[in-house]
């Protein structure tokens, strides 16, 4: 058995020694805990549908086609490629369904193209600052390593 397969029974069974180490009730704090993450998921669950429904709406829609085809020179001017666009708008939206895009343009374009490396950064960063660093204009004012 490799140490990796027990790190998380390990893992629990120390919380489980330190909380009776500290005379806490170890049960009633995981069913509390418990019931608190339920309260959250019913909490944001009606948003969550309402979002990915307005998602998969926009793109059905062809307004996501329409968004892309007007940013695509503005984009190909930055040195973005038109082809993100799609994720570039989504990405704000919905966590989801920027990784379900991003799939698809990995899918199509293969992960090391240039392509798929800027929906990589796309979908590993959450600033702008972070997108705009693989712009032509900004590497010139600040150069990252890797790109």
């Amino acid at each position: 058995m490799e140490l990796t397969s027990l790190v998380i029974p390990l893992l629990l069974a120390a919380v489980a020694a330190w909380g009776a180490a500290r005379r806490v009730d170890v049960y009633a704090a995981l069913t509390d805990g418990a019931m608190d993450g339920l309260r959250v998921v019913l909490r944001i669950c009606p948003n969550l549908i309402a979002l990915l429904t307005a998602v998969y709406m926009f793109r059905a829609s062809g307004a996501l086609d329409l968004l892309t085809s007007l940013l695509a020179p503005a984009l190909t001017a930055l040195g973005i490629p038109p082809e993100t666009a799609p994720l570039l708008l989504i990405r704000p939206l919905s966590g989801s369904g920027a990784l379900a895009a991003g799939s698809e343009l990995m899918a199509a374009y293969g992960p090391d193209s240039a392509v798929g490396r800027t929906a990589a950064v796309m979908l590993g960063c959450g600033a702008c600052g972070c997108f705009l660093s693989k712009c032509k204009l900004f590497t010139k004012f600040w150069p990252l390593s890797g790109f």
